[in-house]
């Protein structure tokens, strides 16, 4: 029977990259089938397959799309209200010019919580131009900075989605892969960001791309308070942490009264702490700034767009997680992992790494890599932290060595005028300096928690 179960995950893995890569069939398409085709090949009736599939969609979308859609929904607020470009001008006033790259790192950092990552560097890659025409240095030394900002916030730190689904999955709580995610990314984006941007840009000295020379940042255009900005970004994270430490193991909650646990529990789900962001958002940088209520309404219908394939994806995620876990082969893959030597972070992120490599998309590695290693979890006895920590080294297996099949690889290429050589030397090195920073960070605290 083990050789059977290991049969039927090795024909799924099998199957499921040979669909999305040389077939091309959309992903969400693929990890359905390879549900069906694992449980055919370990045995499971026709109805045991269906009611897994159904199962692990449910289980996962039942807290994955309400937080995704309401993320979405917060960086459409913010994108519409120019709250981003306010924010990465008031950033860089503070810095100043010749720490523009550390002001742009910081201005990633904060922004991709809320706006999804292709979306915050079209609205941001302006002010990349305008620093690089005015001090007439490469691209490079502020784009890079910006992008490894954006990069590990998207990847690292709820409520963006790729976290919050592998969280899900794994069962993490997502006050300790915030935390963490924190610490493990500010050296992530440091190494990644101005220190390798300082040494690539004296490399590939880019100015300003020709098609761009039109572009530059209305510095007259009024934008949100950018101190408003940041505490309404800071406000749900700042919630679901509160949570996690006052109601967790570090904190004697019987020196609390009953209705204030009631209250921090309530309001540090990340349900309900996106709604207030959300509420004060609409407010504040729709209704207080003159846009009227069917435009918002409007907004909001064009915000959810992004996040639909998202979601879709994340529940068949779920779906194979849950066919491996009836079918025993995720007690057989956990029972072997132990006997052999390598670390169960490190096998989390080689998944991970493997698929991000092979197909492209770090969304998809990300939960393709959860699904496979969730029964790990399930048979082992892990701390909230190190479940956690699974979720970052799955993320930055996800993360590294983004190339020609990576649609980020292109993106950035295309807006920063590089050949596709430059790229590799830059955007493809930096997220392999991510994700190699990102796992020992998360080895090293893996013996601290």
């Amino acid at each position: 029977m083990d050789y059977q179960l290991l049969i039927a995950v090795g024909v799924g893995i099998i199957a499921l990259l040979f669909m999305i890569l040389r077939l091309k069939i959309q992903a969400f398409i693929a990890l359905l089938i390879v549900c069906m085709l694992v449980g055919i090949v370990a045995g499971l009736s026709p109805e045991m397959i269906l009611n897994s599939i159904k199962n692990g969609m449910g289980s996962t979308l039942g807290f994955v799309a309400t937080v995704v859609g309401l993320g979405a929904l917060f960086g459409g607020l913010l994108e519409h209200s120019g709250g981003a470009q306010g924010l990465a001008a008031f950033i860089l006033k503070l810095f100043g010019e010749k720490k523009a790259s550390w002001a742009m790192m910081i201005t990633g950092f904060i922004i991709a919580i809320p706006v999804f990552f292709d979306v915050a560097f079209i609205i941001l890659v302006p002010v990349v131009y305008a620093i690089s025409k005015k001090t007439k240095k490469s691209v490079l030394l502020y784009a890079i900075p910006l992008l490894a900002g954006l990069a590990i916030t998207h990847s690292f730190i709820p409520p963006t989605p790729g976290p919050v689904a592998v969280a899900d999955i794994l069962g993490a709580n997502l006050g300790w892969v915030i935390m963490l995610g924190f610490i493990v990314g500010i050296p992530a984006a440091i190494i990644s960001g101005p220190l390798f941007a300082k040494y690539i840009s004296e490399k590939i000295d880019i100015r300003l791309p020709v098609v761009n020379n039109n572009i530059e940042t209305s510095e007259d255009k009024e934008y949100p308070n950018p101190i408003t900005i940041m505490l309404i970004i800071a406000l749900p994270i700042v919630l679901i942490v509160f949570k996690t430490v006052l109601l967790g193991d570090w904190f004697d909650q019987s020196i609390l009264p009953k209705y204030l646990i009631y209250a921090i529990s309530l309001l540090g789900h990340p349900f309900t702490a996106l709604i207030i962001a959300n509420l004060i958002a609409w407010y504040i940088l729709g209704i207080k700034r003159g846009t009227t209520k069917d435009a918002l309404l409007k907004l909001s219908m064009k915000s959810f767009q992004p996040a639909g394939a998202i979601i879709l994806l994340t529940g068949a995620g779920g779906a194979f997680k849950q066919i491996l876990v009836d079918t025993k082969a995720g007690e057989m893959l956990a029972s072997s992992l132990q006997s052999s030597l390598i670390h169960p972070l490190l096998f989390a992120f080689i998944v991970a790494a493997l698929i991000r490599v092979l197909q492209g998309s770090a969304t998809t590695a990300m939960i393709a890599a959860a699904g496979i290693t969730s029964p790990i979890i399930l048979a082992g006895d892990f701390s909230a932290a190190q479940i956690a920590l699974f979720v970052i080294s799955i993320a930055s297996g996800a993360t590294i060595l983004s190339h020609v099949n990576d649609s980020g690889f292109w993106l950035v290429g295309q807006y920063l005028g590089l050949t596709e050589k430059q790229t590799f030397r830059s955007w493809t090195v930096m997220t392999t300096l991510i994700a190699i920073t990102g796992v020992l960070m998360s080895l090293i605290l893996w013996y601290v928690f």
